[in-house]
């Protein structure tokens, strides 16, 4: 089983790099990644990212977001959680049995004196409290099982950043909120996450017999994730407008009286939005929602683009500021 040294912290590159080593990579042997991101909320393939974040307080603390290739529900990552990658071949690992996967980490726990649990559908768990959450993807004759080690994260940063303050009406896959725990508490005192990680990489390895062996990525290897970071994982349209179709609405009370407002958005654009309340209008509203109809659900784009509009010339007595703030 090759050990892919992997120190990126870069979150799009960290994604990419799975799809690269599953997809592209000419490389035989099952495989381990053990990895770290920056702050960052990693969101399962089927999830409306907006639904799933408190959007202002990821903006204002510079916390990426990034959609992933399996399914299940958003996590926060930083540097004081770890997670691990396997790639396996199919015909040496025929389960796809989530606790069976998840094994490994169970058995290095115990070697350190940690009862830990395999709990529910994906979870790992101490004392019923939720420490890893695991997904999978397949792809031809190769699984991806991939999961998270909460060992000294911020949970505070989580709790906000993981809660959403609009209201999105989606067919797309919600989130399961769980109680969660650091696992470093239950560890021997001292033990720090680099060495946690290097005994972890030793275990898994041994729990599945196989010969430790490192493999460090190529120049060509980190040009080919990258090519897939710059045309995917980096993107606003993999990461927001991957979105399934979904609806957003919202009331305002302004100096020109009340406004709600309405959208419909399905691939990331804005397909249908309407104004409605006892405001005055200037011009005719319906040219305002023409202006915003076909447009990416950004907000960058959208502050762009309403800093070229007087939305006061539609709807008497509201600001451009103000029809933001209902936007997002």
């Amino acid at each position: 089983m090759l050990n892919i040294i992997n120190n990126s912290n870069d979150p799009y590159f960290n994604l990419a790099l799975e799809e690269y080593l599953i997809k592209q990579a000419a490389l035989d042997d099952d495989k381990l990644i053990l990895w770290q991101n920056a702050p960052a909320i990693v969101i399962g393939k089927h999830q409306n990212a907006l639904a799933e974040i408190n959007y202002h307080y990821v903006q204002e603390n510079n916390i990426q977001v990034v959609r992933r290739l399996t399914g299940g529900g958003a996590v926060y990552h930083d540097p004081g959680n770890l997670n691990f990658t396997f790639l396996l071949n199919r015909d040496n690992f025929a389960t796809t049995d989530f606790s069976v996967l998840a094994e490994p980490i169970i058995y290095c726990l115990s070697t350190l004196g940690v009862r830990a649990e395999f709990n529910g559908r994906n979870d790992i768990c101490v004392d019923y409290k939720k420490f890893s959450g695991n997904a999978q993807y397949l792809y031809k004759n190769t699984l991806l099982h991939h999961g998270t080690i909460l060992f000294d994260s911020d949970l505070t940063v989580l709790g906000q950043a993981l809660k959403p303050k609009k209201k999105y009406i989606s067919r797309a896959v919600r989130s399961v909120q769980s109680l969660v725990t650091n696992l470093k508490p239950y560890l021997p005192g001292g033990l720090n996450l680099p060495t946690f990680k290097q005994l972890l990489a030793e275990s898994i390895i041994a729990y599945h017999n196989r010969p430790y062996q490192e493999y460090q990525l190529t120049a060509k290897d980190i040009q080919a994730v990258n090519r897939l970071v710059a045309d995917k994982y980096s993107t606003w349209a993999w990461n927001f407008g991957s979105a399934p179709a979904f609806a957003y609405q919202k009331e305002l009370t302004f100096a020109g009286g009340s406004l709600t407002l309405h959208f419909n958005i399905s691939h990331g654009l804005i397909t249908e939005c309407k104004f409605y309340g006892d405001f005055f209008e200037q011009q005719t509203v319906q040219e305002l929602e023409a202006i915003l109809t076909g447009r990416h659900y950004e907000e960058a784009g959208l502050q762009s683009l309403l800093e070229k509009v007087d939305a006061s010339q539609y709807i008497r007595g509201l600001t451009s500021e103000q029809l933001m703030s209902c936007l997002f």
